[in-house]
């Protein structure tokens, strides 16, 4: 006997203003089973140790990865379990599962999916061609896992639901990560809830590079933050003394999006000894109606700041680009050049 199972995505887009819509095509990855009836047993594999991956996840005070997969597995499970499983396959039914490329794309989430198989079941046997971040083409088989029909089924969807979306992210940060080099890509706060370092994970597989992780591990001063302090100074200034007062080290971003404001900061961090590492230029990238961008006011103040801090351009999507082309071609990355997503997928 055999069958086919296969998952098909959304397709992630890129929406420029005037043109069409250029598509990142769908990461789409099946598995096939091969069925024999048997008794045998499997040897199980290890739990796994980061140590051992092509690329680690980031890192996280709280974050409960193998929470995650069992939480991921009981949505699924219920409180019966698969009865469609417990019903169909024979409790000694083994199989061989391989996964097949449907897309081509970065491939991510092979990490991930050994943890789900060997919290469903430890004895689960799986082995790879491929690692996390290698470029694959459709119809490249590049996995496979093999034991209990019921433990593979159980697992096979939960392990592609996460690869799925970690290779779409994956795929769609290289792309804007080769576009924007020598410039940095960075992902934002805006991931999907409990799925932070997962996305993020898949961002650094890409090739992207994790800005802060929450609210604990960076200070980020925004609108909101300045709007309440008074301006820009005072809030500056604030955190400042927060930080002196409570003996902390850390890095500390400001929002600017103005010209003005490009010029408070400075003329604030050179009268004072400031925590200060990064000024965000935020939106500077304009968008013109003939489906160009406007970069003088961008050219302008990384010229004000001059290679003094760490510089981080936020844009839409639409711009980045365009965008990356202006990085380039302005010399922006003398050091330190990070270009920040408003929306990654």
């Amino acid at each position: 006997m055999s069958g086919i199972a296969s998952l098909s995505s959304s397709p992630i887009s890129l929406r420029s203003r005037a043109a069409p819509a250029p598509r990142l095509r769908r990461f789409v990855i099946s598995c096939r089973r091969t069925v024999r009836m048997s008794a045998a047993a499997t040897t199980g594999s290890p739990a796994l140790s980061f140590e051992g991956m092509a690329v680690k996840p980031p890192s996280h005070p709280t974050y409960d990865l193998e929470g995650v997969i069992k939480l991921a597995l009981a949505e699924d499970a219920g409180d019966r379990g698969d009865v469609t499983c417990m019903a169909t396959i024979p409790a000694d039914m083994e199989v061989e599962a391989h996964f097949l490329a449907k897309e081509d794309g970065v491939v991510a989430g092979i990490a991930l999916a050994e943890m789900v198989f060997h919290e469903v079941d430890p004895s689960l046997k799986v082995d790879w061609t491929k690692k996390d971040g290698d470029y694959i083409h459709k119809g490249l088989q590049f996995g496979r896992v093999s034991g209990r029909a019921y433990s593979v089924v159980v697992a096979e969807r939960v392990v592609l639901n996460f690869m799925q979306r970690m290779s779409g992210i994956a795929t769609l940060t290289k792309a804007m990560a080769d576009a924007a080099h020598p410039a940095r890509i960075l992902e934002t706060r805006k991931t999907a809830p409990v799925l932070r370092l997962v996305d993020k994970w898949a961002v650094l597989i890409g090739g992207g590079k994790n800005h802060r992780m929450g609210l604990f591990d960076m200070v980020m001063i925004k609108d909101n933050h300045i709007s309440i302090a008074g301006g820009v100074t005072n809030a500056i200034r604030s955190v400042d003394t927060y930080l002196k007062q409570n003996n902390l080290q850390m890095e500390v971003e400001v929002e600017t999006r103005t010209l003005e404001e490009v010029k408070e900061v400075l003329n604030y961090a050179s009268e004072t000894n400031t925590f200060l590492t990064r000024i965000m230029l935020d939106n500077m990238v304009v968008p013109l109606s003939n489906g160009d961008v406007d970069v003088s006011m961008l050219q302008e103040a990384v010229a004000l700041i001059n290679g003094k801090f760490d510089t981080e351009i936020s844009m839409q999507q639409c711009c980045i680009f365009k965008s990356a082309r202006v990085v380039r071609r302005l010399e922006m990355l003398f050091l330190k050049q990070y270009i920040e997503l408003d929306k990654l997928v």
